[in-house]
């Protein structure tokens, strides 16, 4: 049961991934302004996708051990879903602070897109740790009921997220792409949160 709760939870990681931006490199360097939006979304990112990190392994690690007694997975569980959460809310904040990225047509709904995508997800896993807190842990039959539950809920949760690295592979196109790839936080990002996923094609 809890394997496939961890497996549903894959695509946070990989979504941690597409905020990054990789790649890169034209001969033409990108608008100045546009580096400068790019600065603002991508300092945020290496702190939340450590966090987006972070919780996705305290769930898998939950996945192999089978014996962890249900109040122990609860919490495991309810810190998990609230990291992502909050990694996710602080992701569609940088978005929204930095704003549309200059000189990029269509960029102000891009932008925003990207944004609502990342902000529905951390609504989603605040929803989760709700539902979480609410399993009756004294009672091992019905926690792993209330668990099957949740990993539904959370496969619905990982298509959503599926939504989001889409919404933002749109937004990073181009002369974004060349702009958060010219960020040493976003490089950084994009390193950490690529060995911590399973095989995903990024930038």
């Amino acid at each position: 049961m809890n394997k496939k709760l961890a497996a549903a939870l894959s695509s946070g990681a990989v979504l941690a991934v597409a905020v990054t931006g990789c790649g890169g490199g034209g001969d033409k360097g990108p608008d100045p302004k546009l580096v400068s939006w790019a600065k603002t979304v991508c300092d945020a990112v290496p702190a939340q996708s450590a966090k987006i990190k972070s919780a996705n392994a305290s769930i898998a690690s939950i996945a192999t051990d089978g014996n962890l007694p249900p109040k122990d997975a609860q919490k495991t569980y309810v810190e998990a879903f609230q990291n992502l959460a909050d990694g996710y809310k602080a992701l569609a904040g940088a978005l929204d602070s930095a704003g549309a990225p200059p000189g990029i047509d269509g960029g102000a709904k891009l932008q925003k897109d990207a944004a609502k995508n990342l902000a529905g997800l951390s609504t989603s896993y605040t929803e989760l740790k709700k539902t979480v807190e609410g399993l009756d842990t004294k009672d091992q039959g019905k926690f792993a009921k209330g668990l099957k539950t949740v990993a539904g809920q959370t496969k619905e949760v990982g298509e959503q997220g599926d939504d989001g690295t889409e919404a933002l592979k749109r937004l990073e196109q181009g002369e974004v792409k060349e702009a958060m790839a010219e960020q040493p936080s976003c490089k950084v990002a994009a390193s950490a949160a690529a060995q911590s996923t399973a095989p995903a094609t990024t930038g």
